[in-house]
């Protein structure tokens, strides 16, 4: 498959196609090996049994913007 030039591109014109990519598959396009399934599934089951941790996201942003800072 020939490669494709991109850098005609804007940065965020090019993050914007990645999104667009990514969002274009199926989940059953994207495999996720065993270990990393079994962690989520972990993950998930903790959250649903003690929802009270929960952090929102927006809390979860502001802190990693203040970090940047």
């Amino acid at each position: 498959m020939p490669s494709i030039d991109f850098r005609h591109l804007s940065p965020q014109e090019r993050l914007d196609l990645i999104g667009d990519l990514w969002d274009s598959l199926d989940a059953d396009d994207v495999p996720v090996p065993t270990e990393l399934k079994a962690e989520l599934d972990r993950r998930n089951a903790a959250f649903d049994a003690d929802r009270s941790r929960a952090v929102p996201w927006e809390d979860v942003r502001a802190k990693l913007r203040s970090r940047r800072s």
